[in-house]
């Protein structure tokens, strides 16, 4: 048995209406660590229309849950979770943010095939959608196919360049600082799961001449992952860096 099973067992024990009141009781904040477990078992097992009535909740923890839950719809083929989920990507809270990206891992353990065809869809978005995507795709778990591992960096390769493209008042926004934060661990996960191509676009990235696509490549560097995939390739990458003024 595991903490999630459990919980799941409690969930299904527990009369509806009480349901909320488990869920905040048990989610670990404030504190330094949401539940995720609770989380998860909640995403399995919840009902539909709980699920979208918590959508709403101005409960931080609870709209997480709501949102994770989503993506058990979605995979489930209720396209409806798409559109709600976009709207919750750019949710001011970043728990609920985080939440979108574990129900797009969530579609993604269920068909990649539909997790690609969102991804083509979210790709161009606004950038607290192309990070919640980013965040979703980088999932080791989901990379272990060579052709997934390749989607997922061009993927990033996409955001990264519209990244590059983006205008100096736009980043001083807090949305571009998110997108530019979870860059900053994302590529090391999709070029350690594709390395020929991930660290061939790392290294054309680092040569960059934008400031915060440097930071980008910097970043995933100090990630060990990286070098565990091929040490070589992440000296070269850094080497580029070094020379583009890092």
């Amino acid at each position: 048995m595991t903490k999630t099973s459990d919980y799941r067992a409690v969930l299904e024990a527990l009369p509806s209406a009480q349901w909320e009141a488990y869920l905040r009781a048990e989610s670990g904040l404030p504190g330094p660590r949401g539940n995720l477990e609770l989380v998860a078992a909640f995403a399995d097992v919840a009902d539909p229309g709980l699920i979208r009535r918590l959508v709403d909740s101005p409960d931080e923890y609870l709209a997480m849950c709501a949102a994770v839950g989503l993506g058990r719809l979605l995979a489930a083929g209720d396209q409806r979770a798409a559109e709600t989920l976009r709207v919750l990507a750019e949710d001011g809270r970043w728990r609920v943010r985080e939440g979108v990206a574990m129900a797009l891992q969530r579609l993604g353990d269920a068909d990649m095939r539909a997790l690609w065809a969102l991804a083509r869809e979210w790709v161009d978005g606004k950038p607290l959608v192309q990070r919640a995507l980013a965040a979703g795709v980088c999932e080791p778990r989901l990379l272990r196919v060579p052709e997934d591992a390749a989607k997922a960096v061009e993927t990033l390769d996409r955001i990264t360049a519209s990244v590059e493209g983006t205008g100096p008042e736009s980043r001083k926004l807090d949305q571009f600082r998110v997108l530019r934060q979870g860059l900053g661990y994302c590529w090391s996960v999709a070029a350690a799961a594709s390395p020929a191509l991930g660290f061939a676009r790392l290294e054309r990235w680092a040569a960059s001449q934008d400031k915060d696509v440097r930071w980008i490549v910097r970043e995933n560097l100090r990630k060990a992952r990286l070098s565990r995939a091929d040490a070589p390739a992440a000296e070269r990458v850094a080497a580029v860096l070094d020379h583009s003024g890092g």
